[in-house]
């Protein structure tokens, strides 16, 4: 079997039920969504299994649903049935509650970075975010995006802030606040991302 095909020499690329230029929208964002995925696998190879044990799994887990998620964007409605299931948005919630207990209490916002694992997630979380503000772009010319996809991606930068902080706190980094930050969480309270 040979890796290339040389279907794509002329600037086009096949999606599950047709052809698009390789600069579509929708290949932008599932594009987008794989460059998540490898910044999570580079996470993940930074993670000592005894320490992240919890952490290391969910990444994994993760990690399918994004091949899931790009599979989805790369499907025109009708071709096939939506692999992203809601499930695995309420499951991003359950774990962002749980992370967040864990974590310090933040006043102000952070700079992202601390241990070298904690500072690739923070980079997987803008990557991320990049992945659905072009979602957002694809529904407005398109009608037939997943919208369980925008939902877990918007949920998912949430919960990547809350495992870098995490991460973080268990190897005994601190958090450093953005210094010209105001007060921007009540006190005591313990917040995950901005958006």
């Amino acid at each position: 079997m040979r890796l290339y095909t040389r279907t794509g020499d002329k600037g086009k690329t096949s999606i599950i039920g047709g052809r698009v230029d390789k600069d579509d929208l929708r290949v932008e964002a599932y594009g987008t969504v794989d460059e998540t995925n490898c910044f999570v696998g580079q996470a993940m190879t930074e993670l000592d299994p005894e320490i992240f044990k919890d952490i290391l799994e969910d990444l994994e887990t993760i990690q399918h649903e994004l091949f899931d998620c790009g599979g989805d964007l790369a499907t025109v409605s009708g071709a096939r049935g939506w692999k992203l299931q809601p499930e695995a948005v309420e499951e991003l919630e359950k774990k962002i509650d749980q992370y967040i207990q864990e974590a310090p209490a933040l006043e102000r916002f952070i700079l992202p970075g601390g241990s070298k694992a904690a500072s690739i997630i923070h980079v997987a979380r803008t990557v991320v975010r990049r992945a659905e503000r072009q979602v957002v772009s694809l529904m407005k010319v398109e009608q037939d995006i997943h919208p369980v996809t925008l939902q877990y991606l918007n949920r998912l930068s949430d919960y990547f802030f809350a495992i870098a902080r995490v991460i973080n706190a268990r190897l005994s980094v601190k958090d450093v606040e953005y210094v010209r930050s105001a007060k921007v969480f009540r006190e005591g309270k313990r917040m995950e991302n901005k958006e």
